[in-house]
């Protein structure tokens, strides 16, 4: 039998319209929210009072008028500065952490390297730098609602367990456990590229689209999924691991080797690792090449791959190109299965934008069945913090979603 709502759930949920209302629509006055939502006029009066009370939505222009037009309405704001968001970023390279607003705009950040404090002492400073970024700023730790994060590893979101997480080795590690020790407010963890796609949604070059698809293609190559403006995690937390797409039959026959233990083959060869893993076995045999006593010494890099391809140099060019043809079969298949409104590409491989962008696109829209637009991240190095302050504020249960 299904229950139905009291009427105190009524009125939040009222009360959660007219607020959504606002910062969708802003500026706004009480009589355009009552033709917007279909409330009568004092219904939508009594909330937005509530509203401002609780500091949540803001009044400009009360009294302004003029002898034609009369008394102006006032016009009604969403108030950003109500409240904090704290978004932490863990890296295996480093931790980034940012104070944010309701609305996406960074008040401070600060990061540190992660291997020094991996093994003892991560969520100690963490709360180190929290405290002394509220403390520098002067902020008021009683408007904090709360703490998202991003973690590169498969995350079961309901336990706040980290299957694995390869490059912080941890392997069933209880994340939500161990920050609850540290942190009193509420604490959301997910995957970091599903937490990047979300900040994207929100305040980048996916915003307003319901169906994305965001590839960072770093050293791995991952992505996250949004389809219906809800976020696919899949039956076990491990959707969007495009890394492991097979788009070379012929190679896997021949006991295809992955650039690291247990990673895909996609991401062994568009990877950045390897990239400059091919870049070397083909330089090391020739000797007249200018980075051949480099690749005899050591490994070359995936950045050193396009700074040479850039300049035209054949071995590079062939090295980059037959990485974007993968890219692109990727992508390909993936964006044939989901039909997604825009993809958005990101990592650190994705600093050669400008090159690989335009023969990426001269691929994938050569086979798809149906144009896809393709951008590089508007976010940038910030897609990691506010995609977690973003997945804070989707999964917490208030009246701001």
């Amino acid at each position: 039998m299904i229950k139905k709502p009291s009427n105190a759930q009524i009125r939040e949920n009222n009360k959660k319209m007219v607020l959504q209302c606002i910062r969708t629509f802003q500026p706004i006055s009480r009589a355009e929210i009552a033709e917007k939502v279909l409330f009568s006029k004092p219904t939508v009066s009594l909330l937005v009072d509530e509203l401002v009370r609780e500091n949540l939505v803001l009044e400009r222009g009360r009294g302004d008028s003029t002898s034609q037009v009369g008394r102006r309405p006032i016009h009604l704001y969403f108030n950003e500065e109500a409240a904090y968001v704290i978004g932490v970023d863990i890296g295996g390279t480093n931790v980034k952490i940012a104070i944010s607003n309701l609305g996406g705009k960074i008040i401070c950040c600060s990061h540190f390297n992660t291997k020094k404090y991996l093994e003892n002492g991560l969520f100690k400073q963490i709360r180190r730098e929290v405290q002394e970024m509220i403390q520098t700023y002067q902020l008021d730790e009683n408007l904090i609602l709360g703490m998202g994060v991003g973690v590169p590893g498969v995350t079961e979101t309901k336990t706040g367990v980290v299957v694995e997480a390869p490059s912080l080795q941890w392997v069933r590690f209880p994340f939500l456990t161990e920050a609850e020790r540290y942190f009193s407010y509420p604490i959301y963890v997910d995957n970091d590229v599903n937490v990047a796609v979300l900040g994207e949604q929100w305040l980048g070059r996916a915003k307003q689209k319901e169906n994305v698809l965001f590839i960072s293609i770093g050293t791995g190559i991952g992505s996250g999924i949004i389809i219906h403006n809800q976020l696919y995690r899949g039956s076990s937390y491990g959707a969007g691991e495009i890394g492991y797409t097979v788009t070379d039959k012929n190679e896997m026959k021949n006991e295809f080797m992955p650039i690291f233990h247990r990673y895909g083959y996609l991401e062994s060869v568009a990877g950045g690792k390897g990239i400059g893993n091919k870049l070397t076995v083909l330089v090391q045999k020739n000797k007249d090449h200018p980075l051949y006593a480099k690749a005899v010494e050591g490994e070359l890099t995936g950045e050193e791959a396009f700074s040479f391809a850039k300049k035209g140099d054949e071995i590079a060019l062939t090295v980059v190109e037959d990485a974007i043809e993968h890219l692109a079969y990727g992508i390909i298949n993936a964006a044939t299965l989901l039909n997604p409104e825009v993809i958005i590409l990101d990592g650190g491989v994705m600093k050669s934008h400008d090159f690989i962008l335009p023969r990426l696109e001269r691929i994938v829209h050569q086979y798809l069945p149906s144009s896809v637009e393709i951008f590089q991240s508007q976010l940038g190095e910030n897609a990691g913090i506010l995609g977690a302050v973003s997945l804070f504020l989707r999964e917490y249960d208030s009246i701001l979603n």
